[in-house]
């Protein structure tokens, strides 16, 4: 079962895709957070700038949401150069690689996103064009068939990846730098609210910027989507002023409560209490209890739970942390869960 949520890292729309790039930092000088990131990335830009030459091939990697395509747009911006994007899924084709990659300029960026999907014949194919700047184009059939080596202008590949294990160890050790991206510390999200909403004319104070960073798992597009929603709400309920009040109703309303869980997070640690006294359980049978499927469970909704320490993944099964239970207002005990009255 297909589900859009609104604390999604995913992107849910082509118009909130627009939405997201009216808000990205141009240059790197503008991005927040990631702070060991940043300072490398602007070493290895002014050092490449400084020898004339392309940016060596980079991996970006990290959950959905926290700015890989911002980072290789970046990277384009400050060299100078035009950035040409694609992604995994949608290269099928060594015909349509080779005319990517013949019309890249000197120092030009091909970003490539999901690049974790790449088909073995299209990753074989960009080998040669990652180490030697060239493609092996084979033309004819049978006895007639030869190759053809064309030079390509040397460029900088851009992969982005949200499983950095799934990517082969041959394309993975052809890339000369990898970097991960891990989640935002609340006190990064809140500027980056309050950057978003100067330049979507939002009157919001520091304590709602608060709130809506604590909301946001982390995650930049999580808050950009959440600071709109809030948005929306004011301009009904408030007059367009945004508090912490505000924010709050806003986001309950919305079911976001105050850890960034929703409504699918919440009913899974509740059926772990409920059903199962804690855990553990198996990931088919917890599955089955929600009607929900397995690969929804493990790629979507328990990630950020790991992450903060409400589930526990053990070789038995999946178990809640007393932490969850408290968030919950729940006790655990032997006997099982009861409502918490204090």
């Amino acid at each position: 079962m297909t589900r859009e949520r609104i604390i999604s890292g995913s992107e849910l729309s082509p118009q909130e895709d627009l939405a997201q790039f009216s808000l990205r930092p141009g240059v790197l000088s503008d991005y927040i957070g990631q702070n060991e990131l940043r300072g490398k990335l602007e070493v290895l830009l002014q050092a490449a700038k400084g020898r004339g030459e392309p940016v060596e091939h980079v991996l970006l990697y990290g959950p959905p949401g926290l700015g890989k395509t911002t980072l290789a747009h970046i990277i384009a911006h400050e060299m100078d150069s035009r950035i040409v994007s694609s992604s995994g899924p949608t290269l099928q084709r060594t015909g349509d690689l080779m005319g990517i990659l013949t019309n890249l300029g000197e120092g030009d960026i091909l970003f490539v996103d999901e690049i974790h999907r790449l088909s073995t014949v299209i990753e074989e194919f960009i080998y040669p064009a990652m180490e030697d700047f060239k493609v092996d184009f084979v033309v004819d059939k049978g006895a007639f068939a030869k190759v053809i080596n064309i030079p390509l202008k040397r460029f900088t590949l851009v992969g982005a990846t949200t499983r950095a294990g799934m990517l082969s160890a041959p394309l993975r050790d052809r890339f000369g730098l990898y970097y991960h991206i891990d989640f935002y510390p609340a006190k990064d999200l809140e500027e980056i609210v309050l950057r978003s909403a100067r330049l979507l004319e939002i009157e919001i104070d520091r304590e709602a910027a608060a709130v809506v960073s604590a909301r946001s798992r982390g995650t930049p597009r999580i808050a950009n989507r959440l600071l709109r929603r809030v948005r929306d709400y004011s301009s009904v309920k408030a007059n367009g002023r945004v508090n912490a009040a505000v924010a709050t109703e806003a986001l309950d309303a919305e079911g976001v409560d105050s850890a960034g869980l929703d409504n699918l997070d919440r009913k899974l640690l509740r059926v772990i209490i409920d059903y199962y006294k804690g855990g553990p359980v198996g990931i088919e049978a917890l599955a089955s209890t929600l009607g929900e499927e397995s690969d929804t469970l493990v790629d979507m909704v328990e990630p950020f739970l790991l992450k903060i320490g409400f589930l526990q993944r053990t070789k038995r099964g999946r178990m809640v942390s007393e932490k969850a239970a408290r968030h919950l207002g729940l006790k655990m005990s032997s006997s099982g869960p009861q409502e918490n009255l204090f």
